[in-house]
């Protein structure tokens, strides 16, 4: 198969490139298209097929469900059984933007979009192209990132072509994104509203919109004995080739450990890298150091996360080594993140 890369710049001056993205995912195809989280890779929602495309061409397990993206507010009721009362609260306060939301799907929606499930993940990304994008395919694309599964999800266009070039039909090229972290995935089928995975939409934030929310405890934790009711539950992901490694203590300690650790491996001629915030970061003697930027600033990080983990997959990293970071806030999105990526490796020093 030959992928052809448009590349969009905003969604007046490429309207027809946007159609014709549009009208691939229409008969069937595949497109990958930036959103303000994670570059996606999109096929009809409402076609079983092209869900199952999208498991092949990720290599994803067929359990693993799929986000169905939508551009407007009215095409929320034709996929869902009911629209609960917090299910609006959560539109009002945070659509267009990086939340998704589990409902109980509607008979339109296939199995195959849902892994299997009754349930489906609904989100309304706030990205121009995105939308328009959306808009051009009927108004339901199902989309996870657009990475191999397991592997870092892209955030520039560059990863995507590195994964999906031959296995897709169209990528559409609209520069990197904003945020660097998929959207937070909250459950609204539940007895009270409980997020599956943590992200720019932080339980402080819920939690002053719906009043309480719970947390699923295996955010941070390696349990993947139930089956996934939301993507990145129960599967290894956003992994660099190299290992990674999360130390967690004091700044001096922490510091200590990984210069001791990557002087071990480059007598052995093994290369290293290094995760670092600005406070420490000069203080690293690996081959590579990622500077992460202040601890003050957790934001940057998320953004950076992902191309530092491809990054290190470029320059043929062996072993990763990553500072550990406070679980509030949007922290807890991305130690969630690291976690995975590390396969839940965790030194205490």
């Amino acid at each position: 198969m030959i992928t052809r890369v448009i590349r969009v710049e905003n969604t007046d001056s490429t309207k027809e490139l946007l159609q014709e993205a549009g009208d691939i995912i229409k008969k069937g195809g595949l497109v990958a298209f930036p959103t303000e989280t994670v570059y996606g890779l999109g096929g009809d929602a409402l076609n079983s097929q092209s869900s199952r495309k999208i498991y092949e061409a990720k290599g994803r397990p067929s359990d693993n469900p799929l986000i169905v993206h939508i551009a407007d507010l009215e095409h929320l009721a034709p996929i869902v059984k009911e629209i609960p009362e917090n299910a609006l609260k959560l539109a009002k306060a945070f659509w267009p933007g990086p939340l998704t939301m589990i409902l109980p799907k509607s008979d339109l929606v296939p199995f195959e979009t849902t892994g299997g499930l009754d349930t489906v993940a609904i989100r309304m990304p706030s990205h121009p192209v995105a939308k328009a994008f959306i808009e051009a395919a009927g108004g339901y694309v199902a989309a996870p990132s657009a990475n191999l599964s397991g592997k870092p999800s892209p955030t520039t266009a560059k990863y995507v072509i590195q994964d999906m070039d031959g296995r897709i039909d169209m990528i559409i090229d609209g520069d990197g994104v904003d945020i660097g972290l998929e959207s937070t995935i909250v459950d609204l089928t539940s007895k009270e509203p409980m997020i599956l995975r943590p992200g720019y939409i932080t339980e402080e934030m819920l939690t002053r919109v719906l009043g309480s929310v719970a947390v699923d405890q295996t955010i941070l934790s390696d349990n993947s004995k139930v089956a996934p009711k939301a993507p990145g539950m129960k599967y290894r992901h956003y992994a660099p080739k190299g290992e990674l490694t999360i130390v967690e203590g004091d700044a001096d300690k922490v510091v200590a450990y990984i210069n001791a650790e990557t002087e071990k491996h480059r007598k052995k001629g093994e290369k290293t890298g290094v995760i670092g915030t600005s406070e420490v970061a000069a203080l690293y003697k690996a081959d590579s150091v990622k500077i992460a930027g202040s601890r003050e600033n957790e934001e940057l990080f998320a953004r950076q996360l992902y191309t530092f983990l491809r990054e290190f997959d470029d320059e043929d990293i062996a072993f990763m080594y990553a500072e550990s970071y406070n679980t509030e806030g949007i922290g807890q999105a991305i130690m969630n993140r690291l976690l995975k990526a590390a396969g839940h490796k965790v030194v205490t020093v």
